[in-house]
Protein backbone atom coordinates (compact mmCIF):
# COMPACT_ATOMS: atom_id res chain seq x y z
CA UNK A 1 0.00 0.00 0.00
CA UNK A 2 2.87 2.40 0.82
CA UNK A 3 4.44 1.87 -2.60
CA UNK A 4 1.07 2.41 -4.27
CA UNK A 5 0.50 5.70 -2.44
CA UNK A 6 4.03 6.90 -3.22
CA UNK A 7 3.66 6.02 -6.90
CA UNK A 8 0.26 7.72 -7.10
CA UNK A 9 1.61 10.96 -5.59
CA UNK A 10 4.67 10.83 -7.85
CA UNK A 11 2.59 10.26 -10.99
CA UNK A 12 0.20 13.10 -10.19
CA UNK A 13 3.22 15.35 -9.58
CA UNK A 14 4.61 14.45 -13.00
CA UNK A 15 1.27 15.12 -14.69
CA UNK A 16 0.79 18.51 -13.00
CA UNK A 17 4.38 19.63 -13.63
CA UNK A 18 4.16 18.55 -17.24
CA UNK A 19 1.01 20.55 -17.97
CA UNK A 20 2.25 23.45 -15.81
CA UNK A 21 5.47 23.99 -17.75
CA UNK A 22 4.62 22.58 -21.20
CA UNK A 23 0.90 23.20 -21.43
CA UNK A 24 -1.24 21.27 -23.90
CA UNK A 25 1.82 20.13 -25.87
CA UNK A 26 3.26 18.49 -22.75
CA UNK A 27 -0.08 16.83 -22.07
CA UNK A 28 -0.31 15.51 -25.63
CA UNK A 29 3.14 13.95 -25.50
CA UNK A 30 2.47 12.49 -22.07
CA UNK A 31 -0.65 10.81 -23.45
CA UNK A 32 1.35 9.58 -26.45
CA UNK A 33 4.03 8.04 -24.23
CA UNK A 34 1.41 6.36 -22.06
CA UNK A 35 -0.38 5.11 -25.18
CA UNK A 36 2.74 3.54 -26.70
CA UNK A 37 3.90 1.97 -23.42
CA UNK A 38 0.43 0.59 -22.76
CA UNK A 39 0.24 -0.92 -26.24
CA UNK A 40 3.73 -2.39 -25.77
CA UNK A 41 2.60 -4.14 -22.60
CA UNK A 42 -0.60 -5.25 -24.32
CA UNK A 43 1.38 -6.94 -27.10
CA UNK A 44 3.72 -8.49 -24.52
CA UNK A 45 0.69 -10.15 -22.91
CA UNK A 46 -0.50 -11.34 -26.31
CA UNK A 47 2.88 -13.01 -26.81
CA UNK A 48 2.40 -14.80 -23.48
CA UNK A 49 -0.74 -16.29 -25.04
CA UNK A 50 1.47 -18.00 -27.61
CA UNK A 51 0.80 -15.56 -30.46
CA UNK A 52 3.11 -13.27 -32.41
CA UNK A 53 1.41 -9.91 -33.05
CA UNK A 54 2.79 -7.28 -35.41
CA UNK A 55 3.99 -5.25 -32.47
CA UNK A 56 6.64 -3.05 -34.10
CA UNK A 57 4.38 -1.63 -36.78
CA UNK A 58 1.54 -1.55 -34.25
CA UNK A 59 3.57 0.69 -31.93
CA UNK A 60 4.53 3.05 -34.76
CA UNK A 61 1.02 3.40 -36.14
CA UNK A 62 -0.31 3.62 -32.59
CA UNK A 63 1.91 6.61 -31.84
CA UNK A 64 0.77 8.27 -35.07
CA UNK A 65 -2.90 7.66 -34.25
CA UNK A 66 -2.48 9.19 -30.78
CA UNK A 67 -0.71 12.31 -32.04
CA UNK A 68 -2.76 12.82 -35.22
CA UNK A 69 -5.60 14.94 -33.73
CA UNK A 70 -3.09 17.50 -32.46
CA UNK A 71 -0.51 17.63 -35.25
CA UNK A 72 -2.20 16.60 -38.50
CA UNK A 73 -4.41 19.73 -38.67
CA UNK A 74 -7.19 17.60 -40.15
CA UNK A 75 -5.04 16.26 -43.01
CA UNK A 76 -4.67 12.73 -41.64
CA UNK A 77 -7.36 11.58 -39.24
CA UNK A 78 -6.93 8.69 -36.76
CA UNK A 79 -9.54 6.62 -38.62
CA UNK A 80 -7.48 6.87 -41.82
CA UNK A 81 -4.40 5.62 -39.94
CA UNK A 82 -6.50 2.85 -38.42
CA UNK A 83 -7.59 1.79 -41.92
CA UNK A 84 -3.91 1.79 -42.94
CA UNK A 85 -3.15 -0.55 -40.02
CA UNK A 86 -5.90 -2.93 -41.21
CA UNK A 87 -4.42 -2.95 -44.72
CA UNK A 88 -0.82 -3.50 -43.58
CA UNK A 89 -1.71 -6.21 -41.07
CA UNK A 90 -3.89 -7.99 -43.66
CA UNK A 91 -1.12 -8.02 -46.26
CA UNK A 92 1.54 -9.17 -43.82
CA UNK A 93 -0.60 -11.95 -42.36
CA UNK A 94 -0.57 -13.74 -45.71
CA UNK A 95 3.01 -14.88 -45.45
CA UNK A 96 4.61 -13.84 -42.17
CA UNK A 97 2.87 -15.96 -39.55
CA UNK A 98 2.09 -19.58 -38.81
CA UNK A 99 -1.00 -20.72 -40.69
CA UNK A 100 -2.42 -22.24 -37.49
CA UNK A 101 -2.96 -18.88 -35.77
CA UNK A 102 -3.06 -16.24 -38.51
CA UNK A 103 -6.62 -15.22 -37.67
CA UNK A 104 -5.82 -14.81 -33.97
CA UNK A 105 -2.63 -12.88 -34.73
CA UNK A 106 -4.49 -10.51 -37.05
CA UNK A 107 -7.33 -10.06 -34.54
CA UNK A 108 -5.10 -9.30 -31.54
CA UNK A 109 -2.80 -7.02 -33.56
CA UNK A 110 -5.76 -4.93 -34.70
CA UNK A 111 -7.54 -5.00 -31.37
CA UNK A 112 -4.45 -3.61 -29.66
CA UNK A 113 -4.34 -0.60 -31.99
CA UNK A 114 -8.07 0.02 -31.64
CA UNK A 115 -8.34 -0.53 -27.90
CA UNK A 116 -5.33 1.50 -26.81
CA UNK A 117 -4.13 4.34 -29.10
CA UNK A 118 -7.39 4.88 -30.98
CA UNK A 119 -9.32 5.20 -27.74
CA UNK A 120 -6.67 7.31 -25.97
CA UNK A 121 -6.43 9.76 -28.88
CA UNK A 122 -9.72 11.18 -27.61
CA UNK A 123 -7.74 12.56 -24.67
CA UNK A 124 -5.59 14.42 -27.20
CA UNK A 125 -8.79 15.79 -28.72
CA UNK A 126 -9.84 17.00 -25.27
CA UNK A 127 -6.44 18.63 -24.74
CA UNK A 128 -6.94 20.50 -28.03
CA UNK A 129 -10.10 22.26 -26.80
CA UNK A 130 -9.49 26.00 -26.36
CA UNK A 131 -12.95 27.42 -25.67
CA UNK A 132 -14.02 29.27 -23.61
CA UNK A 133 -10.45 29.52 -22.27
CA UNK A 134 -7.10 28.54 -23.73
CA UNK A 135 -6.55 26.19 -20.76
CA UNK A 136 -10.00 24.56 -20.99
CA UNK A 137 -8.63 21.40 -22.59
CA UNK A 138 -6.01 20.97 -19.89
CA UNK A 139 -8.54 21.42 -17.11
CA UNK A 140 -11.02 18.99 -18.69
CA UNK A 141 -8.25 16.41 -19.10
CA UNK A 142 -7.27 16.74 -15.45
CA UNK A 143 -10.94 16.44 -14.50
CA UNK A 144 -11.33 13.26 -16.57
CA UNK A 145 -8.17 11.64 -15.19
CA UNK A 146 -9.07 12.54 -11.60
CA UNK A 147 -12.63 11.24 -11.86
CA UNK A 148 -11.44 8.00 -13.47
CA UNK A 149 -8.54 7.30 -11.13
CA UNK A 150 -10.15 8.40 -7.86
CA UNK A 151 -12.82 5.82 -8.54
CA UNK A 152 -10.05 3.23 -8.09
CA UNK A 153 -9.01 4.88 -4.82
CA UNK A 154 -12.54 5.02 -3.46
CA UNK A 155 -13.24 1.44 -4.52
CA UNK A 156 -10.04 0.19 -2.89
CA UNK A 157 -10.57 1.94 0.45
CA UNK A 158 -14.29 1.17 0.66
CA UNK A 159 -13.73 -2.42 -0.39
CA UNK A 160 -11.09 -2.93 2.28
CA UNK A 161 -13.35 -1.38 4.93
CA UNK A 162 -16.78 -2.87 4.22
CA UNK A 163 -16.52 -4.94 1.05
CA UNK A 164 -18.55 -8.14 1.33
CA UNK A 165 -20.32 -8.91 -1.95
CA UNK A 166 -18.08 -9.90 -4.84
CA UNK A 167 -18.70 -8.02 -8.07
CA UNK A 168 -17.08 -10.42 -10.53
CA UNK A 169 -15.21 -13.22 -8.75
CA UNK A 170 -14.38 -14.98 -12.00
CA UNK A 171 -12.58 -11.91 -13.38
CA UNK A 172 -11.34 -9.85 -10.44
CA UNK A 173 -11.92 -11.61 -7.08
CA UNK A 174 -11.03 -8.57 -4.93
CA UNK A 175 -13.61 -6.21 -6.41
CA UNK A 176 -16.84 -5.78 -4.45
CA UNK A 177 -20.11 -3.98 -5.05
CA UNK A 178 -19.55 -1.96 -1.88
CA UNK A 179 -16.15 -0.90 -3.21
CA UNK A 180 -17.68 0.09 -6.55
CA UNK A 181 -20.30 2.21 -4.78
CA UNK A 182 -17.59 3.92 -2.74
CA UNK A 183 -15.62 4.60 -5.90
CA UNK A 184 -18.62 6.19 -7.60
CA UNK A 185 -19.33 8.40 -4.60
CA UNK A 186 -15.73 9.61 -4.37
CA UNK A 187 -15.61 10.27 -8.12
CA UNK A 188 -18.80 12.34 -7.89
CA UNK A 189 -17.30 14.39 -5.04
CA UNK A 190 -14.06 14.91 -6.96
CA UNK A 191 -15.93 15.74 -10.18
CA UNK A 192 -18.10 18.33 -8.48
CA UNK A 193 -15.21 19.78 -6.49
CA UNK A 194 -12.95 20.22 -9.52
CA UNK A 195 -15.79 21.74 -11.54
CA UNK A 196 -16.23 24.31 -8.78
CA UNK A 197 -12.51 25.01 -8.35
CA UNK A 198 -11.78 25.35 -12.08
CA UNK A 199 -15.07 27.05 -12.98
CA UNK A 200 -13.38 30.12 -14.57
CA UNK A 201 -11.73 27.82 -17.14
CA UNK A 202 -14.85 25.80 -17.95
CA UNK A 203 -17.99 26.43 -20.00
CA UNK A 204 -20.72 28.16 -18.01
CA UNK A 205 -22.94 25.07 -18.27
CA UNK A 206 -20.28 22.92 -16.58
CA UNK A 207 -21.54 23.55 -13.04
CA UNK A 208 -20.42 21.62 -9.94
CA UNK A 209 -23.70 19.70 -9.94
CA UNK A 210 -23.22 18.73 -13.58
CA UNK A 211 -19.61 17.80 -12.84
CA UNK A 212 -20.74 15.46 -10.06
CA UNK A 213 -23.48 13.91 -12.21
CA UNK A 214 -21.18 13.39 -15.20
CA UNK A 215 -18.59 11.76 -12.97
CA UNK A 216 -20.89 8.80 -12.22
CA UNK A 217 -21.07 7.29 -15.76
CA UNK A 218 -17.40 8.13 -16.31
CA UNK A 219 -16.41 6.30 -13.11
CA UNK A 220 -18.70 3.38 -14.00
CA UNK A 221 -16.85 2.96 -17.29
CA UNK A 222 -13.54 3.17 -15.45
CA UNK A 223 -14.61 0.10 -13.46
CA UNK A 224 -15.62 -1.74 -16.65
CA UNK A 225 -12.32 -0.79 -18.29
CA UNK A 226 -10.41 -2.20 -15.34
CA UNK A 227 -12.34 -5.46 -15.58
CA UNK A 228 -11.57 -5.74 -19.29
CA UNK A 229 -7.86 -5.45 -18.53
CA UNK A 230 -8.28 -8.16 -15.89
CA UNK A 231 -9.83 -10.44 -18.53
CA UNK A 232 -6.83 -9.88 -20.83
CA UNK A 233 -4.37 -10.51 -17.99
CA UNK A 234 -6.14 -13.73 -17.05
CA UNK A 235 -5.98 -14.88 -20.67
CA UNK A 236 -2.23 -14.13 -20.61
CA UNK A 237 -1.89 -15.83 -17.19
CA UNK A 238 -0.23 -12.82 -15.57
CA UNK A 239 -1.01 -10.78 -12.47
CA UNK A 240 0.28 -7.40 -13.66
CA UNK A 241 0.76 -5.97 -17.14
CA UNK A 242 4.33 -5.04 -16.16
CA UNK A 243 6.59 -3.94 -13.31
CA UNK A 244 7.23 -0.35 -14.39
CA UNK A 245 5.43 1.39 -11.52
CA UNK A 246 6.06 0.20 -7.93
CA UNK A 247 2.89 -0.76 -6.11
CA UNK A 248 0.75 -0.42 -9.25
CA UNK A 249 2.31 -2.67 -11.87
CA UNK A 250 2.67 -1.78 -15.51
CA UNK A 251 1.63 1.30 -17.45
CA UNK A 252 -1.44 -0.64 -18.65
CA UNK A 253 -2.46 -1.06 -14.98
CA UNK A 254 -2.30 2.73 -14.74
CA UNK A 255 -4.01 3.69 -18.00
CA UNK A 256 -6.66 0.96 -18.13
CA UNK A 257 -9.44 3.07 -16.60
CA UNK A 258 -8.84 5.87 -19.11
CA UNK A 259 -9.32 3.75 -22.22
CA UNK A 260 -13.13 3.65 -22.11
CA UNK A 261 -13.61 6.97 -20.35
CA UNK A 262 -11.63 9.09 -22.86
CA UNK A 263 -14.13 8.91 -25.78
CA UNK A 264 -17.16 9.27 -23.48
CA UNK A 265 -15.58 12.24 -21.74
CA UNK A 266 -14.88 13.81 -25.12
CA UNK A 267 -18.53 13.33 -26.13
CA UNK A 268 -19.79 14.81 -22.85
CA UNK A 269 -17.52 17.85 -23.09
CA UNK A 270 -18.67 18.59 -26.62
CA UNK A 271 -22.25 18.81 -25.37
CA UNK A 272 -21.32 21.70 -23.07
Amino acid sequence: MTKRIFSTVALWTIVLLCVRYFGAVGGVWLVAVISVLTLREFYAMVKRMGLDPFDRFGLVIGAAITLAPFYSQGLVQPDVLLALAVIVFSIRILGERNSDNRVETLAWSLFGVIYVPFMLQFMVRILSMTAPHRHTGLVLTIWLIAVSKFCDVGALLTGLAIGRHKMSPGISPKKTWEGAAGGLVLSAVVGGGLASYFHPFLPAAFTPILGALMAVPIASLAIVSDLVESIIKRRADTKDAGQTIPGIGGVFDLSDSLILTAPVGYAFFHLF
